[in-house]
């Protein structure tokens, strides 16, 4: 499938899962965020290596839609406070949003650089093309970008410091 797509919120979801570790870790939720305001420029050409992707994420429109595990489940203020602290941990200010470019496109990779609170490193995204749609995802190491992964409890439930990035995009016609 050739051609130029634009894509945003309305072709799919963008979901990051966060786990959790420490001591702890039984009294914390298992995180689905999802990214409610990105967009994507798509360059799909043959032969394939020629094609390109750009991703860019606002960090102050992730928002928290589950919270697996734990003790009590994740009320609505729960949410509420992590995404204030996701946006203090992310630097909303300074860094308001996430962004991805290919530098490379292979028949089930992507490769390219992601850059998160200013920082620039490569990753390989896994991606499959099945008829109009497109899904893959990452496995990112928060510390790489110089992030230190949250804790509470002083530092006895942490969050995990990987990070899956997931995505499930339909291509428009």
């Amino acid at each position: 499938m050739e051609g130029t797509f634009e894509l945003a919120p309305d072709d799919g979801r963008l979901v990051l899962r966060t786990g959790r570790s420490g001591l702890g870790r039984r009294a914390g939720h298992d995180l689905t965020i999802e990214a409610t305001r990105w967009s994507a420029a798509v360059e799909a050409r043959e032969p394939l290596d020629a094609s390109s992707v750009e991703v860019t994420v606002e960090v102050d429109a992730l928002e928290v839609r589950e919270g697996a595990g734990g003790v009590k489940p994740l009320t609505d203020q729960d949410r509420a406070e992590i995404g204030k602290n996701l946006r203090k941990v992310l630097d909303v200010r300074r860094y308001p949003r996430i962004r991805f470019v290919s530098t490379g496109v292979g028949e089930d990779t992507v490769e390219g650089d992601l850059t998160i609170m200013g920082r620039v490193k490569p990753v390989r995204v896994r991606a499959a093309l099945d008829g109009d749609r497109v899904h893959g995802g990452v496995t990112i190491e928060q510390s790489r970008w110089g992030i230190k992964p949250y804790s509470a409890f002083f530092g006895a439930l942490r969050l995990a410091d990987e990070v899956e990035i997931e995505f499930d995009l339909r291509l428009p016609a």
